[in-house]
């Protein structure tokens, strides 16, 4: 799995309601936290993307698992259908869980035990079936945000090899020789290194190391450093089109 994005985006205010009268039947419900949630579904309708938005969501719709492949990166959580015209939902799901730990609930007609079981079995984080009363759908989203966004205890020391990373004094050793890493290498490194086997897309990296606070060839420049000094270029794989993930020497 690789490392989860932990957007930062602005909840919209509630109207102001004028005094003697009661909130407006329009009234936006304020989420917690607002997401940007991709909606690959081939029967999108105005009603879902009203309700996201309602809830100070932003929603993003295709039609397409094929446009699902190519968004998903930009998106903190994806309400995928099973029933798409061009590819098998539980393929999509599969796909999109090969490469990122976005948060997916599969959204679909088909009420099976064998249907839901298939879907977790392929990545999906819940189930849920049509048809479903908008509060139900809301609360599953912050259930498995929630869970998502929680992140256990740290831990003080990564082993991968012969690579050693001290996580408390942000120290890093190869064969026993210590490694003088910037802060942002170690980071990365770090990152790389806590989702061992595990692709991390670049944007991801971007987003994580970085934040808003960098340039296209970043990741790029910072992976040939960290290369050089750790000894070895197999440390770092590059997945093209993708991202990286860490290596073995």
């Amino acid at each position: 799995m690789t490392a989860q994005v932990l957007p930062e985006l602005q909840m919209s205010a509630p109207r102001p309601v004028r005094p003697g009268q009661g909130p407006p039947v329009s009234a936006p419900v304020v989420a917690a936290t607002a997401w940007r949630v991709l909606v690959v579904d081939p029967d999108i309708g105005d009603p879902l993307a009203d309700q996201l938005r309602r809830h100070g969501h932003e929603p993003v719709g295709v039609t397409q698992g094929s446009a699902a492949l190519q968004r998903h990166a930009d998106a903190d959580l994806v309400l995928l259908a099973l029933e798409l015209p061009d590819l098998d939902g539980l393929e999509v799901c599969r796909a999109i869980r090969s490469v990122s730990r976005v948060p997916v609930i599969i959204v679909t007609a088909r009420q099976s035990e064998l249907d839901c079981v298939l879907g977790l079995q392929a990545g999906a984080d819940d189930y849920v079936t049509k048809p479903y009363g908008t509060r139900e759908l809301m609360a599953r989203i912050e259930a498995v945000m929630r869970r998502a966004q929680w992140q256990p205890t740290a831990v003080e020391e990564i082993r991968h090899g012969s690579l050693l990373i001290d996580v408390n004094s942000r120290r890093v050793s190869v064969d026993g020789a210590e490694v003088a890493l910037t802060r942002k290498e170690f980071d990365l490194l770090c990152l790389l290194a806590s989702y061992p086997d595990t692709v991390v897309p670049r944007k991801q990296l971007l987003k994580q190391v970085w934040g808003d606070s960098w340039s296209r060839r970043t990741v790029d420049t910072h992976v040939s450093s960290l290369r050089g000094k750790l000894g070895d270029s197999g440390w770092i794989v590059t997945v093209r089109g993708v991202g990286f993930r860490l290596g073995h020497r």
